[in-house]
């Protein structure tokens, strides 16, 4: 019988569009990065399983629900819907739950003044703004002591939905349909769907980018191969490649560890049909790989074949997604993507093929993601170049608020 690579065996999963969410690759290092990091990156659970997503040391996360100028109108017109999302429902068994509003007039009105804050996103700022800058001077901190990296701090914005889930304290049935308070919402687990819905991304091109002053820097098609290293079991390298001229091979641009995150805000937009995370993040990409080390990337990198009919757009010939008794293939990401920037802001709008060797579970999505570099140069120890920072942060907020959340 012919060997069929375990992406491309029958199993009860569906298609991309259907497949269960892949768990995140963890991260990655060589033994000489890993006694040299001062990031203490939460990579590792009390048991001892690998988390799919890597927070920094005294990472900062939490939960904020804007949108109404009276804070008491909350609990009483905004409800718990559930939402179907086949990939998680295939996971846990459950429909998660979205907040929306019930109260039909302030559906029908939602540009109430009287009902709406009129600035959000200067509540946003003023509520954030102590978090970012105790996050950022802790990247600051570290990033003097990393000798191996090449470490890059980002605020970004994301679109999409918060869920929320049950816990030990609360059911999604019981909760499911009804009017929560705030404090509840609280306690509730909470994860952000970064798939957004066709419409929205034709409408982000189309319309956003040339009323804003986007141009475009450059459409890219990338693959992210995940590897895991036998010298750290818990972690996992990212090689970010490009293909060939003649579209037959891949070509390594370089080496990456997972992104680490400092600050992460979840938003719920109340009146709008896109909900927001801020997050301050770091990149870091390996600078001191050993010629070796190397060299043996480059042989699992050329040795896959482009393929559109399986998951992640890659496979791998028998006995071929080792290398060099070190690294080994654990999943890929194929990425189509189209870049916008103007004076301060990157523009990201992507389609995504992931796919996780580990657990055969894959997702396609699409995504916008929407970068601020210009607002990290500002934020130092002094208050002129602070207030500058944040001022910066109100324009982008505002625009985000105008035109990013409809």
């Amino acid at each position: 019988m012919a060997y069929v690579p375990p992406h491309m065996r029958h199993s009860k999963v569906g298609g991309p569009s259907s497949a269960p969410s892949p768990t995140l690759p963890p991260e990655s290092v060589n033994p000489n990065f890993k006694r040299k990091r001062n990031f203490n990156s939460k990579d590792i659970n009390d048991k001892g399983a690998v988390k799919s997503i890597v927070y920094g040391e005294n990472a900062i996360s939490k939960w904020l629900a804007v949108g109404f100028a009276d804070d008491t109108l909350l609990p009483t017109v905004t409800r718990l819907e559930p939402v179907a999302l086949e990939s998680y429902e295939r996971k846990s068994g459950e429909k998660p739950l979205t907040l929306v509003i019930s109260d039909h007039r302030l559906k029908e009105n939602c540009e109430d003044k009287s009902v709406l804050l009129a600035n959000p996103w200067a509540f946003v700022v003023e509520t954030l703004k102590q978090d970012l800058l105790r996050s950022f001077l802790q990247v600051k901190e570290n990033m003097e002591s990393c000798e191996f990296e090449e470490v890059k701090p980002t605020l970004v914005a994301r679109f999409g939905r918060i869920l929320f889930h049950g816990n030990r304290s609360f059911n999604l049935e019981s909760i499911s349909g009804k009017h929560v308070p705030e404090s509840t919402l609280k306690q509730l687990k909470k994860s952000f769907y970064t798939s957004v819905p066709p419409l929205y991304m034709e409408y982000i091109t189309n319309e956003v980018v040339p009323k804003i002053g986007f141009v475009l820097e450059r459409e890219q098609e990338l693959y992210h191969v995940k590897l895991s290293d036998k010298m750290q079991p818990d972690s996992t390298l990212s090689c970010k490649c490009t293909v060939t001229k003649d579209n037959k091979k891949l070509e390594l641009c370089k080496v990456e560890l997972n992104q680490v995150r400092h600050m992460v805000a979840d938003i719920s937009c109340l009146g709008k049909n896109q909900d927001l995370r801020l997050m301050l993040r770091t990149k870091r990409t390996l600078v001191a790989l050993k010629d070796e080390e190397v060299e043996n990337i480059k042989s699992l990198i050329s040795s896959a074949t482009l393929d559109s009919e399986v998951k992640g757009g890659l496979r791998w010939p028998l006995g071929k997604q080792s290398s060099g008794d070190q690294y080994t293939v654990v999943g890929v990401w194929h990425t189509n993507g189209k870049t916008f920037k103007n004076s301060s802001m990157r523009l990201k709008v992507r389609h995504a093929d992931r796919f996780d060797f580990r657990s055969s579970a894959g997702e396609v999505t699409r995504e916008v993601i929407l970068k601020m570099p210009g607002i990290i140069p500002k934020l130092p120890e002094h208050t002129f170049k602070t207030d500058l920072a944040m001022e910066m942060l109100k324009e982008n907020l505002k625009l985000i608020w105008e035109y990013f959340l409809c």
